[in-house]
């Protein structure tokens, strides 16, 4: 590294916020709204070194990208595994008992719900007693959301048979 760049990295530690992100800007070639410095010095080193001394190299590169694609197609990706780790078609989730129709959001039976849901679109039928999806029958939609994400949601939220409430009780 030049004595130039070691020079422009150790300026950077007596700027200010403000400073850097004008910096920040002049070499990175966008604006930033950030007021973490620590966070501006080092991307602003990095760059600067980066001009110095070259990127990486050009296979590398496509490696990276290619890497980045195969990540963000992959549609079973999870943060944390299911807890329950049973299939959406085991026999042992079964649910079965009366469903109260009173909720007004309910379709009528024999309506089909699809939700599209890390690439696989996923079809579930409105049965008078509850809910079939991938050949069980489940009570609720919430638990059909938890087969389908292995999370916890609100199944009315999940199949967009209802809005989330605004802030401010509107």
């Amino acid at each position: 590294m030049t004595d130039e760049v070691i020079q422009a990295i150790e300026a950077l530690e007596h700027m200010t916020a403000k400073q850097l992100r004008e910096r920040y800007a002049e070499v990175c070639g966008e604006p930033t709204r950030s007021g973490n410095c620590q966070w501006m010095r080092r991307r602003i080193a990095w760059r600067l070194q980066l001009r110095a001394e070259g990127g990486l190299a050009e296979r590398a590169v496509a490696r990276s990208r290619r890497l980045a694609a195969d990540i963000a197609d992959d549609a079973d990706l999870r943060a944390r595994p299911p807890r329950d780790p049973v299939s959406p078609q085991s026999s042992t989730r079964t649910v079965t008992g009366p469903l109260s129709r009173s909720d007004q959001r309910l379709p009528l039976p024999g309506a089909v719900l699809t939700r599209s849901h890390n690439g696989v679109e996923h079809r579930v039928l409105v049965l008078p007693h509850g809910f079939d999806y991938g050949g069980q029958t489940y009570r609720s939609l919430s638990a059909v959301a938890h087969a389908i994400t292995g999370s916890h949601w609100n199944g009315f939220l999940f199949f967009g048979l209802q809005q989330k409430a605004r802030k401010g009780g509107r």
